[in-house]
C-alpha cells in the first residue's frame, strides 16, 4: 500500500518535473537527512560524554583504602572535605561509574557512593592497596573491629 502511494508520488513528480533525476533526487535527500539525524544525535551524546570523563584517575580497585576530596558547599563557600574508607563496590562504567566506601565513623559503619566523574569528587588517591579475591566485599558489614580490616597487596 504505501509502495503504491510512492510510486504513484513519483509518477506525478516525473510528470509535472519532466525528469526521472529530480523525483529520484528527491528521495536520496529524504533518505540522507534520516540518517544523518539519528547518527548525528548518537555522535552529540558520545562527544558530551568524553568531554565530562576525567582524564586522571588512578586504578581503583575493590579492597583499596581510598581517600575521597568531596567539594561541599555551605552558603556561598566550598570547601574540599576528606572522605577515607574502604572501597567494597564498583559499579557501571564510563561515565555512570561508581564505588562504595565504607568507613567507620564513631563505632558506626557508614557508606557513601560516588560517582567518579561527577564535579562533587573534587580528589582520588589511593593510600593503600587490598588484598581481597572478590568482587564485592559486602561481607564486611556484618563484621566489627579488628575483622575488618583487608590484607595490604604490594604488587600493584
Amino acid at each position: 500500500m504505501a509502495k503504491e502511494k510512492k510510486t504513484k508520488e513519483l509518477e506525478t513528480n516525473i510528470k509535472t518535473d519532466g525528469s526521472i533525476e529530480t523525483a529520484v533526487d528527491k528521495e536520496e535527500k529524504n533518505l540522507v537527512t534520516e540518517t544523518t539525524k539519528k547518527v548525528s544525535f548518537h555522535n552529540l551524546i558520545n562527544e558530551f560524554e568524553n568531554d565530562q570523563i576525567k582524564k586522571e584517575l588512578p586504578e581503583i580497585y575493590v579492597g583499596d583504602t581510598v581517600k575521597v576530596g568531596v567539594k561541599i558547599t555551605e552558603g556561598n563557600k566550598q570547601r574540599v572535605q576528606p572522605y577515607e574508607g574502604v572501597v567494597i563496590a564498583k559499579r557501571h562504567g564510563g561515565l555512570n561509574q561508581t564505588i562504595t566506601v565504607r568507613r567507620i565513623f564513631q563505632g558506626i559503619g557508614v557508606e557513601r557512593v560516588f560517582m567518579l566523574h561527577s564535579p562533587q569528587v573534587a580528589s582520588l588517591k589511593v593510600e593503600r592497596r587490598g588484598k581481597v579475591r572478590r568482587a564485592k566485599l559486602f561481607y564486611l558489614r556484618d563484621r566489627v573491629g579488628k575483622a575488618t580490616r583487608v590484607k595490604q597487596r604490594f604488587d600493584r
